[in-house]
This record gives C-alpha cells, sequence and structure tokens, in this order.
C-alpha cells in the first residue's frame, strides 16, 4: 500500500514500534544504511513484540539504491522544515514516505531533491515529534484519506539491496 522509509534510524525502540505500525497497516518498511543498530538488537525486538513476522522490511544500501529499486513514482521527504502541511496531498496507493534520523532529520541535499517536503503542526519553538509518532501520524493520515482500504499484505521478510 505504502511505503515507509527510514534513513539511517538511530534508536532501536523507535525502528521496533514503527515495524509494528507497518505490519498493522499494511506498509512496507525500507531501511536505509548505515542504521545505528542491529536488526537483532534486543531493544528493537521488544518494541515491535511479535510483529516482525507480520511486517515486510527491506534494507538498502543507500537512498539512491532505494530509489532505483522500488521506483516510487511519489515521494514525500517529512520534515521539521516542510512548507506543506502532512494532510494537505491528496494521498494515494503507492506512495512513499521519507524520514530523517531521529538525533538531525533528513540533510538538506535530500530535502532539496525531493519534491514535496511535508511537516506536522507543531507550537511555536517546539523542535520535533518522537519519530515513531510521526510515522504513525502521517501513514494514518494516508490510509485514512483511502477509507483505510485494505489491500493483500506481502508476506513478511527482510531482505537486503
Amino acid at each position: 500500500m505504502f511505503n515507509c522509509v527510514l534513513y539511517q534510524p538511530e534508536i532501536p525502540p523507535n525502528t521496533g514500534n514503527i515495524i509494528r505500525l507497518c505490519a498493522n497497516t499494511g506498509t512496507q518498511l525500507h531501511l536505509i544504511h548505515p542504521l545505528g543498530f542491529k536488526l537483532d538488537d534486543k531493544r528493537l525486538k521488544r518494541a515491535g513484540l511479535d510483529y516482525h513476522e507480520w511486517a515486510t522490511v527491506r534494507e538498502h544500501d543507500s537512498l539512491p539504491n532505494f530509489i532505483q529499486t522500488v521506483q516510487s513514482q511519489r515521494i514525500f521527504a517529512c520534515s521539521t522544515k516542510g512548507d506543506t502541511n502532512y494532510s494537505s496531498p491528496n494521498y494515494q496507493a503507492g506512495d512513499t514516505f521519507l524520514f530523517g534520523p531521529e538525533t538531525r532529520g533528513l540533510p538538506q541535499a535530500i530535502l532539496d531533491s525531493i519534491a514535496t517536503v511535508i511537516r506536522i503542526p507543531m507550537y511555536t519553538n517546539s523542535r520535533s515529534l518522537n519519530l515513531s509518532n510521526s510515522v504513525a501520524i502521517i501513514i494514518y493520515e494516508a490510509w485514512r484519506q483511502l477509507n483505510f482500504k485494505q489491500n493483500a499484505c506481502n508476506s513478511a521478510s527482510t531482505t537486503k539491496h
């Protein structure tokens, strides 16, 4: 249905929570290396509970590798630096949502290369929301716009490209 891309994620419990979210929404999760942890990290597994077997997780050596492999028609960068409210676009099945690392966000060069940079509104002078909360807000808004339509789920797996 959707692609969630974590660019160089750093905190295992956030990725574990996102694995659980992806399993429950039919979203494919893509992890862009380098990761700030190993996929067998017990904190990642604990946060994801037993949902790892129900989520499709793909690893990619780089963002260009992901773009070449998946060939998504529309990529939305998600950043506090965005100008577009996350609820404004009309999302479609197959859309890709790109999130940056927890401590530094997406590099400016990546933001400059993506046509639409969306943001979640916050109080003035707020720094950011937790990554897994941000992913949940945006994925659920996109899915809500599709009336929570359920597509056939991909079989769970972890692959690296």
